[in-house]
């Protein structure tokens, strides 16, 4: 059985990956903290800084992973100070990407899609095309998008001095099954005066993102890759196009959006992992689904 190491495994995207995977996988989880409740006690839970490059790669010398799923990250502009964002973010990539490297071990790691430079900004940046795709121009103006752009330029440098290959899973906003955020900002939109969203009213599903995690694991490949992580839909219920347009009083030359479709393209990730996203908000927002361990289990 194959080993997976999985950083920020006690956070959001990072606990249901181990859910996802568990079972298939050896599995060694690597938080801040270890949890005081480790479920059925088939991951293996270690407590690190990998800000700091020592323990990233005593853990990866010991553990030996076939693959390193590095989900450890502060996960948005907000949460810190923008500097802070930043460091963290770079070094934590840069520290368990080369630790993966030393071992030979394939890396799959969460970017995000304010690669774009659309999420968190008070104002759309010019967009070329609609949906928006890898091929994408990226422009961050924050803190956290900023940190994801270099880590992707940390994933080209990591696989020609390594060898191995790299996948960056680019999330929307992660939703979790029966806690979806996306109701409220539902309710008040209003078509005729709208406030504009940095993430162009896209999301994706927490399981979805864990599923393309696996599939990225299970796809044989070379080199560093990029895929967008979305749902089908937007979750406005109204067509993506008139929701652009009316916020932000303009679409690009190029526009072949239709109905509510999300303004995301996933078209990549359906072609070379055959991944397709399974959720959408009209069911998650009131799914009654028992969550993995949860973060609160380790302070």
């Amino acid at each position: 059985m194959q080993t997976v190491l999985v950083t920020g495994a006690l956070g959001k995207v990072g606990r249901w990956t181990v859910a996802e995977l568990a079972g298939d996988y050896e599995l060694v989880g690597v938080d801040r903290f270890e949890p005081e409740r480790a479920g059925s006690g088939a991951v293996e839970y270690l407590a690190a800084d990998l800000t700091e490059q020592g323990p990233a790669w005593e853990i990866a010398a010991r553990v030996e992973p076939d693959a390193v799923v590095h989900a450890a990250a502060v996960p948005g502009a907000g949460h810190r100070a923008p500097t802070e964002t930043f460091l963290a973010n770079v070094a934590s990539a840069y520290n368990v990407l080369a630790a993966a490297g030393e071992v030979g071990a394939d890396v799959v790691w969460t970017s995000s899609e304010a690669t774009y430079g659309v999420t968190f900004g008070e104002e759309a940046r010019p967009l070329e095309t609609l949906p928006i795709d890898e091929t994408h121009p990226q422009r961050p103006e924050d803190g956290y998008g900023l940190s994801k752009v270099v880590g992707e330029t940390i994933a080209d440098r990591t696989v020609r001095r390594y060898g191995i290959s790299v996948t960056s899973v680019q999330p929307s906003w992660v939703q979790l099954p029966g806690a979806y955020e996306t109701p409220a900002i539902r309710d008040a939109f209003d078509l005729d005066d709208p406030t504009p969203s940095g993430s162009l009213w896209s999301y994706v599903d927490v399981r979805d993102v864990a599923t393309m995690i696996r599939r990225a694991i299970e796809t044989d490949r070379e080199g560093h890759e990029r895929y967008l992580a979305a749902a089908a839909d937007n979750y406005l219920d109204v067509p993506t196009a008139d929701a652009i347009e009316a916020a932000w009083g303009t679409l690009p030359d190029e526009c072949s959006l239709e109905g509510d479709e999300s303004a995301f393209s996933t078209a990549k990730a359906r072609a070379e992992l055959g991944w397709i996203p399974d959720h959408s908000w009209r069911q998650a927002e009131r799914a009654d689904v028992d969550p993995p361990l949860s973060e609160e289990a380790g302070r």
